[in-house]
């Protein structure tokens, strides 16, 4: 008896303890036990109150005027476990601001104004399963900045302007059974995004940029693709609407799978404009191969001097252009050349490895096409010591390199190249030479007849070509 007489006033002084405690201003703070709930919506609010109690389980900041979401705001909050910042004028949140939080479910961001989300914003919340960030002005989310939400089963990006999400990951979100993209900007979900997402139920992007849906297996196991409240086992709910849907063979594979008849409409080809999605017959989903319409005929350079190859397709949908070199290799960007999406490839410095007829491929899903294009490039004369020159001598271009010592040397250190004349003999002197660079200066005390450009010959080490300049 004495056991729990002395029990029950310990319990009772902690109690009192916890009482004691002060509950921030124009807040009201409810012990619902055993835990704490503090309330502090519409109270008009400009920042997070200091002296919110640690053991807060339940926090309500929403209605106020909150500007920004600091570090120290709920720092320490371990216990927290559903936080709703919603309708405030939020913009910012500093790195780490929720690191604390390692037992939050939810969080509702909804109807702020941030622009931007970075790696750290939502850096440790390994628990969260809700979060909610529709009707913001969010413009980009870092690679990332869900890197840590692996636990989330629902995630709401309504309502913003994004052209990109997170797409790996959102990948890694197993549990995921609800994702909301739609009135974006969106004009492209990779394929794949949702393949492991066995989880995910609805999926809604509608109002979008969309021409087509990437096809994955997440659609593919729906008996059917549900537009009402009521979902059975097997359906998916899947909203598409108010994209600018491109009716043809990519997007066959959703119009053979099964629905209730809504209001998507075909926005090209032209015929098909305006057409209800699920009107149009399976037959009238086609592609049209690629023609190629324009390219290059036989070019002809110097060696060293710049070339571009054109090549123009159409098609539906708009084929991919690529270029295939003489030796058969994919020609891909690189320091001496760029492919570029219009279908156009620039060598940037040709050499007469170069010479030789190339391929443009262009392809689509219905098939593919190709022209060739023959480039030759003039190999330059190459004076050597042998040659005579009508001319007068220009005299011995001795190049001297001065370069900076390593070690503890003071001064630096000379590297002759040539014979061995002294500086101020020398026409050509290379100096501050490193690795990428250097300055070549020309010192002819006269004139020299015939002479209209000097060239300067190096080595690529890039893709070990002979470069000139």
């Amino acid at each position: 008896m004495e056991t729990l007489l002395v029990y029950l006033m310990v319990l009772g002084m902690a109690v009192k303890a916890h009482k004691v405690q002060v509950c921030p201003k124009r807040c009201v703070c409810q012990m619902l036990n055993p835990n704490l709930a503090t309330l502090c919506d519409k109270k008009g609010l400009l920042f997070v109150p200091p002296d919110i109690d640690r053991h807060t389980v339940e926090m309500r900041l929403g209605d106020n005027f909150v500007t920004s979401i600091k570090r120290r705001d709920f720092a320490n909050m371990t216990k927290l476990q559903d936080m709703t910042l919603s309708r405030n004028t939020i913009s910012s949140i500093s790195p780490h601001a929720f690191k604390d939080l390692e037992n939050l479910r939810a969080l509702h961001l909804d109807s702020n104004r941030l622009t931007r989300l970075t790696n750290d914003s939502f850096s440790g919340m390994s628990k969260l399963q809700h979060l909610i960030l529709n009707n913001n002005q969010l413009i980009h989310i870092h690679i990332g900045a869900f890197n840590d939400l692996t636990a989330l089963e629902e995630l709401d990006l309504s309502y913003n302007n994004l052209e990109s999400a997170p797409w790996v990951a959102i990948q890694r979100m197993t549990s995921l059974h609800t994702l909301g993209l739609d009135h974006n900007m969106l004009s492209y979900i990779p394929e794949g995004t949702f393949s492991s997402l066995q989880k995910l139920k609805r999926l809604d992007v509608t109002s979008n940029k969309l021409q087509k849906l990437p096809p994955d297996p997440v659609f593919q196991r729906a008996g059917v693709l549900a537009t009402s409240g009521s979902m059975g086992p097997t359906s998916f709910a899947l909203s598409f609407g108010g994209n600018p849907l491109r009716c043809n063979c990519e997007l066959l594979w959703l119009r053979r799978l099964r629905r209730e008849d809504d209001l998507e409409t075909c926005a090209a080809p032209q015929h098909l404009a305006g057409r209800y999605f699920w009107t149009v017959s399976e037959e009238e989903f086609l592609c049209e191969p690629p023609l190629i319409t324009r390219h290059s005929q036989e070019l002809r350079a110097l060696e060293g001097q710049s070339v571009s190859l054109r090549c123009k397709a159409r098609g539906d949908p708009d084929p991919i252009i690529h270029w295939i070199a003489p030796d058969g290799r994919l020609m891909s960007n690189s320091s001496r050349a760029a492919v570029h999406s219009d279908g156009t490839l620039d060598i940037l410095i040709s050499t007469v490895k170069d010479s030789g007829s190339f391929i443009c491929v262009a392809s689509n899903p219905a098939g593919e096409s190709q022209q060739t294009v023959d480039l030759v490039i003039a190999k330059l004369p190459h004076i050597t010591n042998s040659t005579v020159e009508k001319e007068q001598d220009p005299g011995s271009s001795d190049i001297t390199t001065v370069t900076r010592m390593g070690g503890g040397g003071e001064g630096g250190g000379v590297a002759p190249l040539g014979n061995t004349k002294t500086n101020q003999e020398k026409k050509v002197v290379i100096a501050e030479a490193t690795s990428t660079s250097a300055l070549v200066r020309f010192s002819f005390q006269r004139s020299i007849p015939g002479i209209r450009m000097f060239q300067i010959q190096y080595n690529g080490t890039y893709d070990d070509s002979l470069v000139y300049r």
